[in-house]
C-alpha cells in the first residue's frame, strides 16, 4: 500500500496561503484580502525539484518523465499540496475555524507555514499597517502544541491507569494517543529518543508531557516557514528581525503573487520563465522565438517583478520552499529502469530514459521498493542491480548512491506494469501502516 506525500500550507488568515498554493500547483484556490477566504481545504498537485540522473549519464535528450517534467537535469516530481483554514489566536480552544484547521492538519506529512512578512495583516488576518510579524512563527506552533497537549492532559489520569494495567511500553501507550494525528510507532520512538526522557510514564508531570509533545511535533510535523510578500514596502525590516531570531535553515523568502504573475504571463506566451530562477526572457531577448511582444504596461510590470523580487532574491522562493520541505522529510527519489545501460522504462511499450521517479521514505529497502512497484515483481523477485551492474542486497537501504534500480524476476511479468496507477505520482509507503524502524 502506498500514500502520496502531502504538504499543508498553514498560517493565519490572509497571509497568502491560497496564493502560495496557486503559485506552486495546478490549484485555483480562491484568494482574498479578508479573513477566512478558505473554509474547506483546497488541494493541488505541485512539482518538487530533485536531481535527475539523466544529466550524470548523458541522457538529457532521452529523459521522458511519465509525470512531471525534467529541465536540464532538474526533475520536477509531483506531490500533493493543500491549504487549510486560517488559524487565529485561541484556535486550540475552538476559536475561529480552529477545530476545522487542526483536524485537516493531521493528514499532512509536513507543513509550509506561510507568514505575511509585510506587516499589513494583524494576528487575526485583518488589514492593518505596521504590524510586527516576528511572533507569528512561534504563535502557530504554540496553537498546535496546545491542541495536542490539551487533548492528552484531559485524559491523562486514565492514560496512566491503562498504561500501568496493561504493562505496555511507553511508545505503545503514546502511539495509541498520537495515532489520531497520523502518527506511527516509529515516529513516537524517534520523538522519545530526541526527548531523552527515561523516567516511567506514571511519574510524568505536566511539564514532561509538554516536552514530549514538543519533540513529537518536531518529528511528526516538520515545518518550513515561507516569509511571504517580500516585495512589500515594510518587508525588509521585518525580514531582518525574523532572521536574527529564528533558524535560517527553515526560513525561505517568497513572493507567491510574483510567482503567480510570472506563470500567468508565461502561459500567455509573453515570456520564457524558468521556475526557481531569476531567468525571464522576452521577445526582445529572443527575437526568433514564437513569444508575443509585450506592450509598455505589461513590460513595466514584468520589470517591476524582476527588480523587486528576482534580481534582489534570486527567485520568487516558492520552489525553494518545496525543496526544503522534501529535504526535511528525508525522502529519496528512486528511478526504476528496465536495464542499467539504456535506463529505459520497465514498461517497454513507451520508450525513453528515466520515465519514472518515485519518492520513498528513509529506511526503505530494495525489496520493499519492489513491492511498491508491483506485486508480481516482489512475488517473482530474483535480484536487483544498480548502475555498473552492481547487485544490491534485498536489505540494502535505498539512498542517492543506489537510487537507479533494475529488478530481475524469475519469470516474465506478463501483466503490464503501469506505475502511473499507484507509484509514479511520487507515492511513498503508507504512513498509516506500521513500518520498519527508520521510516516515518
Amino acid at each position: 500500500m502506498v500514500k502520496e506525500i502531502l504538504l499543508a500550507c498553514v498560517g493565519k488568515p490572509s497571509a497568502g496561503k491560497s496564493s502560495f498554493l496557486n503559485a506552486v500547483s495546478d490549484a485555483t484556490a480562491k484568494v482574498g484580502n479578508y479573513p477566512f477566504t478558505t473554509i474547506k481545504p483546497n488541494y493541488g498537485v505541485s512539482y518538487v525539484p530533485v536531481e535527475c540522473p539523466c544529466k550524470k549519464y548523458g541522457k538529457e535528450s532521452q529523459c521522458k518523465p511519465r509525470y512531471g517534467r525534467c529541465v536540464e537535469g532538474t526533475r520536477f516530481v509531483p506531490i500533493q499540496m493543500m491549504d487549510v483554514a486560517g488559524l487565529v489566536p485561541g484556535a486550540s480552544s475552538g476559536l475561529g475555524l480552529g477545530n476545522i484547521f487542526l483536524d485537516d492538519l493531521r493528514h499532512a506529512n509536513a507543513l509550509v507555514h506561510v507568514v505575511d512578512v509585510s506587516g499589513t495583516t494583524d494576528q487575526n488576518g485583518k488589514e492593518t499597517a505596521g504590524y510586527d510579524p516576528i511572533n507569528d512563527i512561534n504563535w502557530l506552533r504554540l496553537e498546535i502544541h496546545s491542541w495536542i497537549t490539551n487533548n492528552l492532559l484531559k485524559r491523562w489520569t486514565s492514560i496512566v491507569r491503562r498504561h500501568v494495567a496493561t504493562k505496555n511500553n511507553i511508545v505503545d501507550t503514546l502511539q495509541t494517543q498520537f495515532s489520531g494525528y497520523g502518527s506511527v510507532a516509529s515516529v513516537v520512538q524517534k520523538a522519545m529518543d530526541k526527548s531523552g526522557i527515561k523516567t516511567p510514564l506514571e511519574t510524568w508531570d505536566e511539564e514532561t508531557v509538554k516536552k514530549v509533545v514538543d519533540h513529537f511535533m518536531d518529528v511528526r510535523f516538520p515545518t518550513i516557514v515561507a516569509l511571504n510578500k517580500i516585495d512589500m514596502p515594510d518587508s525588509d525590516k521585518n525580514i531582518t528581525k525574523i532572521m536574527r531570531k529564528y533558524d535560517q535553515n527553515k526560513l525561505v523568502l517568497t513572493s507567491a503573487l510574483a510567482e503567480n504573475f510570472l506563470r500567468k504571463v508565461r502561459k500567455q506566451n509573453y515570456i520564457k520563465y524558468i521556475d526557481g530562477t531569476d531567468i525571464v526572457e522576452t521577445k526582445e531577448d529572443l527575437p526568433d522565438s514564437d513569444l508575443k511582444p509585450m506592450d509598455d504596461k505589461l513590460k513595466n510590470r514584468v520589470e517591476k517583478v524582476q527588480d523587486l523580487v528576482l534580481f534582489r532574491y534570486g527567485s520568487t522562493g516558492v520552489q525553494e520552499v518545496l525543496g526544503k520541505a522534501i529535504e526535511l522529510l528525508g525522502v529519496t527519489p528512486v528511478y526504476p529502469v528496465k536495464n542499467v545501460t539504456t535506463f529505459g522504462s520497465p514498461n517497454s511499450s513507451k520508450p525513453g530514459a528515466f520515465r519514472d521517479c518515485i519518492l520513498v521514505w528513509p529506511g526503505t529497502t530494495v525489496r520493499e521498493f519492489a513491492k511498491i512497484l508491483h506485486a508480481e515483481i516482489d512475488k517473482y523477485y530474483l535480484y536487483a542491480e544498480t548502475v555498473g551492474n552492481i547487485r544490491l542486497s534485498e536489505e540494502a537501504v535505498i539512498c542517492h548512491s543506489n537510487n537507479v534500480i533494475c529488478y530481475k524476476t524469475a519469470m516474465a511479468i506478463t501483466s503490464k506494469i503501469s506505475l502511473g496507477n499507484d507509484a509514479s505520482s511520487s507515492n511513498t509507503p503508507d504512513n498509516n501502516n506500521n513500518s520498519k524502524k527508520g521510516k516515518k
